[in-house]
Parts: C-alpha cells; sequence; structure tokens
C-alpha cells in the first residue's frame, strides 16, 4: 500500500517539478458541418489535466464528453482554440503513442487468443515475439487474466473482455489512457467489481485517465476531479476536486463524504439543463 501511494505522490510531485500537463485545452470548440446546418460539439472549453490525474467526464448524453476524447485522440479537429497532448498537437501525440483508447465495446478479434489480441498494437508497432510475450504477461497480470491468456474472446464474460481491452490499451506503455464509457454496457455487480479494479490499476501505475461517463456514482468513486459538461454545446459547468482518499474500497460509496460529493455532481447537472 505504501508503494502505491509513493506511486501517486510521484505523480503529483512530477506536476510541482513542471512537466507538461497531460492535457491542456484553450478556447477548444468543435462545429460540425451537416446538410441540416452546422452542429455545435464543443463550445469553449478550458480544461488542464495534470500528469498522473484520474479525470471523469460527465453530462447528458450528446454534451461532447466522447467528442472531447476523440480530440485528444486526433480521431477529430477542432475548429476552435488549442488543444496540447503533453506538450504536443494531437496529431504529434499520436504517432508519439503517448495514448492508449479503451472504447465501449471491447473491439476484439474472435479469431485471435487473449494474448494476441493484447499483442495485436505490439506487432503493428514491430515489437519481437519475445517482448510481445512478455508484455501480454505482465499486463495480463495487472488486470488479473493471466490464466485466460490462450482463451478466445467468445470464451469470456463481458467484463472479462474489457479487461482485455484495457491490457491491449496499455501493452505499448503509453501516459495517457482514454476510457469511453467502457463499463455502461456491463450489470452492477461486474461494474463495481471493474471499479475497484481500475482504481486499483490507475494506483498501480501512475498513468492519466480520462473516464467517460455517465455514472454520477462511478465518477465519483474514481475520479481525483469530476468535469462537469453542459447539454450540447458541451461546455464545462464545474470542476470539482474530489476531497475523497485516494483509498477507497467500495464501502466508501456509502459515507456522507462520498454522497457529499455526488449531491454536488448531480446539482450541476441540473443547473446545467437550464445553462444558457
Amino acid at each position: 500500500m505504501a508503494q502505491l501511494a509513493s506511486a501517486a505522490a510521484s505523480s503529483r510531485g512530477a506536476t510541482e517539478l513542471g512537466r507538461c500537463p497531460a492535457v491542456e485545452a484553450r478556447g477548444l470548440g468543435l462545429t460540425f458541418a451537416t446538410a441540416a446546418g452546422p452542429v455545435t460539439a464543443l463550445a469553449g472549453v478550458d480544461l488542464v489535466i495534470e500528469p498522473g490525474a484520474f479525470v471523469a467526464l460527465i453530462g447528458p448524453s450528446g454534451c461532447g464528453k466522447t467528442t472531447f476524447l476523440r480530440l485528444v485522440a486526433d480521431l477529430e479537429q477542432p475548429t476552435a482554440g488549442t488543444l496540447r497532448v503533453e506538450g504536443l498537437a494531437p496529431r504529434e501525440a499520436r504517432l508519439a503513442r503517448r495514448y492508449g483508447y479503451v472504447f465501449q465495446a471491447p473491439a476484439l478479434q474472435p479469431w485471435r487468443t487473449v494474448e494476441r489480441n493484447v499483442t495485436l498494437p505490439l506487432e503493428i508497432m514491430g515489437f519481437s515475439p519475445e517482448e510481445r510475450a512478455a508484455r501480454a504477461r505482465r499486463w495480463l497480470a495487472l488486470v488479473e487474466l493471466e490464466a485466460f491468456a490462450r482463451h478466445h474472446p467468445w470464451q469470456l464474460s463481458g467484463g472479462m473482455q474489457q479487461r482485455v481491452s484495457i491490457a491491449r490499451a496499455l501493452a505499448f506503455e503509453p501516459d495517457i489512457l482514454l476510457m469511453d464509457e467502457p463499463f455502461g454496457a456491463l450489470d452492477e455487480i461486474t461494474r463495481d467489481r471493474l471499479n475497484l479494479e481500475l482504481h486499483r490499476l490507475w494506483r498501480r501505475t501512475g498513468k492519466t485517465i480520462l473516464f467517460v461517463t455517465h455514472s454520477i456514482a462511478e465518477a465519483v468513486y474514481l475520479a481525483t476531479r469530476i468535469v462537469v459538461m453542459s447539454p450540447r454545446p458541451g461546455r464545462i459547468l464545474e470542476v470539482i476536486d474530489s476531497p475523497l482518499p485516494v483509498d477507497r474500497p467500495l464501502e466508501l460509496r456509502d459515507t456522507p463524504e462520498f454522497l457529499a460529493v455526488a449531491h454536488r455532481v448531480r446539482e450541476g447537472l441540473r443547473a446545467g439543463h437550464s445553462y444558457d
């Protein structure tokens, strides 16, 4: 436990020593051109994310949460403002492989084993077979799936498949993990367990995580900072720095401190619907 706390402290210390922000958005906006006319997805987004932070983006459907992740990942290009990822333009960060992306669905190759799904990006990047195997073992062990390396995705539960996709995103060891509502389709029991495992994973690795969710409880449990967004066009209504302890057993969700943060998030979302 002391080692985990040390890793978190190290991440905070890096910011204090002057490392570039993991993500820095200034006046960020994106307007899509459609046959029915322009649609503004994001407007005037200012956000700085420190290295090692766990940031949850929460807001109603269509508020631009996933769009923000896609801009960071260079899957979309902004039409206003600036965006830097570890001091680089998003395209440069993508080419430098600074981030891994976990989608809503695991998107695993059904004909490949769990191990070979994890090593797929490493194969594309030209890693040696020995290094691919070593990294697969390391990251599958971290998500507690090393015993299933020779299985195929269709032999796993939905929660296990999503853990494979997390291991795959981490296999080339990026600094930043982008997670687009990865547990939204899972049952509540499985979701609770994966929330606990993801929190432990973040503490062990010190990665910067940007996590999109519609769940207030999930955002409050996981995040060190909660970004509350308005309905479209997506704007940031409030950034809440979590006062909760770093050590977060699931039972924390029943405490007055947890419920107070959840209430603040809920009030922010409610206010957002009257935002003009």
